[in-house]
């Protein structure tokens, strides 16, 4: 394996345990209109845009909110969630923290919305770790559409040959390969209906990097 100068990092499920939190909101949520669903539906859309995964809630739960209601529910939930359960990812911390001592360029690139993100990075002081953060408000194209990871890409003056980037989803998957660059799969309970195979890599936690690839 090459070594690169820049590793940039879907959020969601590649650096931290928030898929499943994610579903678990969802579900809250609808339940907040009297129906109930089992959060793990939310492994049949994990990785595709808003839109399309609160759509298939909605299906499921037989209501039709209005979405800014929904979403002002979801977030009180999702919010709730995180401050008691998230956890970073085993072994990322320490990968992260080697890359940056190694010197290396560090990024975040995710389809999730800013608050999100920055609750994520802010409850795991992980603001520092990162030269640049790509959110769903810096682009106008949800992933496998590559336009996320093309403007991390411009933000630091880089090119594809130069970086790897690490995905949880098909969609991430895809955008990653669309730019040229090598992409790194991380498997989850959530991701196993996800084609990760465009990668050159699949691992399931960040201490396989380096047993499996050498230099990664």
């Amino acid at each position: 394996m090459k070594e690169y100068q820049a590793y940039l990092f879907d959020m969601d499920g590649t650096l931290v345990n928030s898929e499943p939190l994610k579903g678990m909101a969802l579900a809250q949520a609808c339940n907040d209109y009297g129906a109930k669903v089992d959060f793990n539906i939310y492994k049949e859309v994990m990785g595709e845009s808003w839109p399309v995964v609160t759509g298939h809630f909605f299906h499921q739960a037989g209501i039709s909110p209005e979405l800014a209601e929904f979403n002002t529910y979801f977030r009180a939930h999702y919010e709730a969630l995180l401050a008691k359960q998230l956890e970073l990812n085993e072994g990322a911390k320490e990968y992260l923290l080697a890359l940056k001592q190694q010197g290396k360029i560090c990024g975040v690139v995710s389809s999730a919305a800013t608050w999100m993100v920055e609750n994520i990075l802010q409850s795991l002081d992980l603001n520092d770790m990162f030269d640049v953060v790509i959110t769903q408000e810096h682009v106008t194209k949800h992933k496998p559409d590559p336009e996320a990871y093309f403007l991390a890409l411009e933000h630091l003056n880089l090119d594809a040959d130069s970086t790897v980037i690490f995905e949880d989803s098909a969609a991430g998957v895809a955008a990653g390969v669309e730019t040229g660059c090598d992409v790194v799969a991380i498997h989850h309970e959530f991701n196993g209906k996800n084609d990760l195979s465009g990668a050159i890599l699949q691992i399931d936690r960040y201490q396989q990097v380096n047993e499996l690839s050498g230099t990664l």
